[in-house]
This record gives structure tokens, C-alpha cells and sequence, in this order.
């Protein structure tokens, strides 16, 4: 195999070239978890996905609670189903508050005050409640728990990781939390064992081909852990070396052409890239990798990455800017115009 038959496979697992699915609660499901504290990005991450769904779709279903946004796999919110949103917590909260240990020491904090925290917010939000950060903090204020900044987010991540809290709907632009038992109706969660195979196996079906090291990236789990659940794939999941790396593939697909369909405005922060530690199958070798780090979001050419854009908004109108890195024949800039045209659609901005 080669690394365009990889990138072939990875645009069709992802749901970028291929299309199985119409709303955004299936799309996140099947994702198992998506990066999402670029809020805007995620959003078009799921409408890059779902060709004919529109921002106001994706905002609608995060209001409804059929996508939450919390913190799980690595320090950072992701997008996630409720139904899925409990057994991740159990699998990787562990590791990231290993990884916020520096943190909590810096601003010094422990288990009692992450107690005393927790039993405040939970008397702030129960009944239904939504509230916003800045609301949380008055109340934590008000029992003497002074906290702002990167302690107060370490509070609010902290309540996340322990299953009290998860997203509520936005006020205005403003975000809210709500408690998890009141905002996702209980359901069964699997033991420790069946709930790292299910991992394991969501994830190599949904960005394979992938390889452990991928895998234990992109989850926060252990090597171990990684290593546990790749092993306890079905018997039909193939291995194959690329380059010296082995991969781990799902036999339900095979590699087709790149076309039109795998080029597209990639959100920052999107899975197509933040799925794998190794990404160089992505990136184009006639580009110098300096540039890749000059825009906040980059555009992707039949699989690779070509250019970087941006959106810049004012008022109802909005301008999109692109900047190839390599110079674009006719069909290529063909391809990147839909792109935009794709995104604009989407954003509800027309297709100027």
C-alpha cells in the first residue's frame, strides 16, 4: 500500500469522501470523539462531514444535548455523544488529570478543594440549571473559593473529568454547563475491558489505516492500553507496513481515486490531522514545513495540504481568503473555489 491508498482510506473511514450519515449526533457517535475548543472549527469539522448540514443544524443539536462538549482523551474539549460520554470519561479521565498534576500543584490544589468545589457547583446547577462559567464562579465566590483564570478552569476541568458536569446550551454566545445526571439520561456502562475493546475498534474503523502509536495519541491512553485493545480487534482487521510503520486496517473499504471530494477547507484542530501522531502522509514534500505553522486553518488538495485560509466575518458578510503554498493548476483551483463554496454554504454566508 501506498501513502495515497492510506490517505484514500483515512478520507472515506472519516466520512469526508464518503457520506453514510445526515445528522450531526450520528456523525459525532460514529466519531466516538471530536477536538472541539476552536468551537466554530468543530462545528464545520462535523459539516465538512454531512455535505448538506448547516451551522445552525450543528448549533441546534448542541443546544438540544445531542452532542455534549466536555473534556476527555487529552487536556482539551472534545465533542461527544451522550451516550459514549461516560465509559471515555472512565477510560481517560486518569491520564489527564496525570497530565493537569502540574497545574493543580502550581495553583495548589487537592482533593479537599476539589471536594469542597465540586459539592458547590452541584447545589448551583441541580434542578435543571444552566449556568455560565462567570455564574459558577460567583457561586464558588460566595463559599469562600477564590478562583480565576487558569484556577478556575482547572476547577471546571476538574468537575468535567469526574463526571459532574458536561455542557449545557449556549446563552447567546456565551457557553453553560449543566450536571451530567440531569443532562443525559443514565445507561449502561460496560466494564473496564469491553469498554477499551469497543474503543479500540471504533477507532480503527473509523480512521484506519492507523497504527497503535496513532491510536495511543490520539486517545491518551497508555501504550499498554493501546496495544490491549488493538489486540482485541475481529480476526478480519488486517495489518500491512507503509514505510517501515505498521497499520492496522479495516477490510470494509478499499482505497479509490482521489478526486474532487478529498479537497476541502480543513478546520484547525480537525480529525483528518489530530487522528495520528504520524500525519506525514498529509503533507506535501514540495512544501517547506515552516509554512505549515503561518495559518491558523490549512486547505487540503486531493488528501494533502496545499494552502492555508482563513474567514474574516463583518456583519452578515464574510470574506474567505486562501494562500496555496504550491502553485495550483486549473483543475486544482477549480476544486479549492467548490471548497470555499462548500464552506459558505454551510456557514449560511451564500456562495460568493
Amino acid at each position: 500500500m501506498k501513502n495515497t491508498s492510506l490517505v484514500s482510506l483515512r478520507l472515506q473511514q472519516q466520512q469526508i469522501s464518503r457520506h453514510d450519515l445526515t445528522r450531526p449526533e450520528q456523525l459525532v457517535e460514529y466519531m466516538v470523539a471530536m477536538q472541539a475548543q476552536e468551537y466554530a472549527m468543530a462545528k464545520w469539522a462535523i459539516g465538512l462531514r454531512l455535505p448538506k448540514c448547516t451551522d445552525a443544524v450543528v448549533e441546534k443539536a448542541f443546544n438540544d444535548g445531542k452532542i455534549l462538549r466536555t473534556h476527555l482523551l487529552r487536556p482539551t474539549w472534545h465533542f461527544v455523544a451522550p451516550a459514549d460520554i461516560r465509559w471515555l470519561l472512565m477510560l481517560t479521565a486518569p491520564r489527564v488529570k496525570i497530565v493537569n498534576g502540574f497545574t493543580y500543584r502550581q495553583q495548589q490544589m487537592d482533593a479537599a478543594l476539589f471536594r469542597k468545589s465540586h459539592a458547590v457547583i452541584e447545589k448551583a446547577l441541580e434542578g435543571g440549571k444552566f449556568l455560565t462559567r462567570r455564574d459558577l464562579q460567583e457561586a464558588l465566590k460566595k463559599k469562600k473559593i477564590i478562583a480565576d483564570g487558569v484556577k478556575l478552569s482547572a476547577l471546571m476541568m476538574e468537575a468535567e473529568l469526574d463526571g459532574l458536569i458536561c455542557s449545557g446550551p449556549r446563552q447567546g454566545k456565551q457557553f453553560t454547563y449543566a450536571l451530567l445526571e440531569e443532562r443525559v439520561p443514565p445507561v449502561r456502562r460496560p466494564d473496564r475491558k469491553d469498554a477499551l475493546a469497543m474503543f479500540g475498534l471504533r477507532y480503527f474503523s473509523t480512521r484506519g489505516p492507523a497504527s497503535v502509536q496513532d491510536f495511543a495519541y490520539w486517545s491518551g491512553l497508555t501504550l499498554k492500553d493501546a496495544k490491549d485493545a488493538a489486540g482485541s480487534l475481529p480476526s478480519a482487521f488486517i495489518k500491512e507496513k507503509i514505510d517501515g510503520i505498521e497499520y492496522i486496517i479495516d477490510p470494509g473499504h478499499s482505497p479509490a481515486k482521489l478526486t474532487g471530494t478529498a479537497s476541502f477547507l480543513m478546520p484547525v484542530y480537525d480529525e483528518f490531522g489530530m487522528s495520528y501522531k504520524n500525519r506525514s502522509a498529509i503533507l506535501n514534500p514540495a512544501i517547506g514545513s515552516n509554512e505549515y505553522l503561518t495559518f491558523n486553518n490549512l486547505f487540503v488538495i486531493r488528501g494533502q495540504i496545499a494552502g492555508g485560509w482563513r474567514r474574516e466575518e463583518q456583519g452578515k458578510e464574510m470574506k474567505v481568503e486562501t494562500s496555496p503554498f504550491i502553485k495550483l493548476n486549473a483543475q486544482q483551483s477549480k476544486e479549492l473555489t467548490k471548497a470555499v463554496v462548500q464552506f459558505r454554504k454551510f456557514s449560511g454566508k451564500g456562495e460568493k
